[in-house]
């Protein structure tokens, strides 16, 4: 199965490093970012549960609960849970769910055809507030995520759904941002009255506004 931007996130009920999840129930009117990892005891994905656990409050100010997968079991997560503490100096503060049964694994395409079917791929899915899969990433088994741009398209994605404009490359929170071509002048003035700069007529450029 091949998630879909825009598509309603599949729902589950899978074990978890604390606890039963019941996924749609967990993430309730919050954002959501579902990342999984081979298996427990990788080098690489320990440094990025570190990481994730450490940037836990950025996500908290934007509404997004996170949330991990490995195939391995509770059991497992709690060792793994202690060497990253004790090599990354961070805690884990958010859960693992342990999808030995590969339930969740398999509903969200995250085992390769041709690959071994006890290893799952290395996803990211950003998910809204209605539920709906806004982003998805798939990274390669020697390349750590980096979660200041997963930060950085939450960022563009809860500012676009409240405003009529779309980020440019490279944009940070705060960037200059480019008014949607669908938005006629005219209602361009009423929404931005301070104005804008036009390149071209497809390519109007204004302060970005601010995000509710």
């Amino acid at each position: 199965m091949s998630i879909q931007l825009g598509t309603i996130a599949p729902d589950f009920t899978q074990t978890s490093s604390t606890g039963e999840i019941r996924f749609h129930d967990w993430l309730g009117s919050s954002w959501g970012v579902l990342f999984s990892h081979p298996k427990d005891f990788t080098p690489v994905c320990t440094t990025e549960l570190a990481e994730a656990a450490r940037l836990k409050p950025e996500f908290d100010k934007r509404n997004v609960k996170i949330i991990g997968l490995s195939v391995d079991s509770s059991e497992n997560h709690g060792k793994w849970a202690d060497d990253i503490e004790e090599t990354q100096g961070q805690k884990l503060n958010f859960p693992v769910l342990a999808d030995g049964d590969r339930k969740v694994s398999s509903l969200y395409g995250m085992i390769h055809p041709e690959a071994d079917p006890s290893v799952t791929v290395r996803a990211v899915y950003i998910i809204d507030a209605n539920k709906k899969v806004r982003l998805t990433l798939t990274y390669p088994p020697s390349t750590g995520r980096n979660f200041a741009e997963i930060l950085r398209v939450i960022d563009s994605l809860q500012l676009t759904d409240q405003h009529k404009v779309a980020t440019p490359v490279n944009w940070t929170d705060g960037d200059d941002v480019i008014i949607v071509p669908s938005l006629s002048d005219a209602d361009a003035k009423e929404r931005f009255p301070e104005g804008w700069k036009t390149l071209k007529p497809y390519l109007r450029v204004v302060k970005q506004p601010k995000r509710a």
